[in-house]
């Protein structure tokens, strides 16, 4: 198989984007899938985090688009097997990567994974439009609030006009109250924002917890975000699995 390549992005900082391109990519792998997650925030990595491996020497993705080292050599998560990573380095800057090399990387890693997880920068500057280049399909991370559904809308117009992907909406950190609130909904959010909805994902207290413990989300709960984000997993996939149903 050759493999999808999804970027994970959002139109601001603070979505919640990074937790969930672990969650999910976690689910992926638990479901038998061989994933590669590639952190793209350069200097300001996270995802190594998200996924329970800060403890670990990561390979950055520039030392693997240079030969310095083997894409074979990309490192595996310690207990989620088919699970590998590529962590942003944090000593050069964005303007110093040659798109042109990671082009390149992403081409030959498709030949060995079935899902490539690209974890965007928040905003659109030259690394957003390095992944819209090399991927496949874009996951847009929002909140409800309008403001950050007003950015989401921004983001969405420039995945358009960069390259015309398919893109589909996750609404994350949801609170009922907030939507009653708003006097809005869900179907409102992907109005307001022009995309399709691949999933809603429940404010959870156990996102910040299992990364405390330095843990993936997925093995320290089954309940909440760790459920939501198992069922984007499985629609990517091209199952039918409901939305989830946020009751607190």
């Amino acid at each position: 198989m050759n493999a999808q390549t999804i970027m994970i992005c959002s139109g601001k900082g603070g979505t919640g984007k990074t937790s969930l391109c672990a969650g999910v990519a976690s689910c992926l792998a638990m479901e038998g899938q061989r994933v590669l997650c590639v952190d793209l925030d350069v200097g300001l990595r996270n995802l190594d985090i998200a996924l329970g491996m800060a403890d670990m020497a990561v390979l950055p993705f520039t030392s693997v688009m240079r030969g310095e080292y083997s894409l074979q050599q990309a490192s595996q998560h310690p207990t989620i097997g088919n699970l590998s990573m590529l962590t942003a380095p944090v000593t050069e800057s964005a303007e110093a990567v040659d798109t042109e090399a990671f082009e390149r990387l992403i081409t030959q890693a498709r030949d060995g994974f079935d899902w490539i997880l690209l974890d965007a920068p928040a905003g659109v500057g030259r690394l957003f439009r390095m992944a819209v280049r090399c991927a496949d399909e874009a996951m847009l991370v929002t909140l409800p609030g309008p403001a950050s559904q007003r950015d989401a809308a921004h983001t969405a117009e420039l995945l358009l006009q960069e390259r015309q992907i398919p893109a589909r909406l996750v609404v994350n950190r949801t609170v009922p109250k907030l939507f009653a609130c708003m006097r809005s909904t869900v179907d409102d959010v992907m109005d307001g924002v022009g995309l399709p909805l691949l999933g809603v994902v429940p404010d959870d207290a156990s996102v910040t917890l299992a990364a405390a413990e330095g843990k993936p989300l997925v093995q320290y709960t089954y309940h909440g975000a760790a459920l939501a984000c198992l069922h984007i997993a499985k629609r990517l996939c091209g199952q039918r699995v409901p939305l989830m149903k946020i009751t607190r």
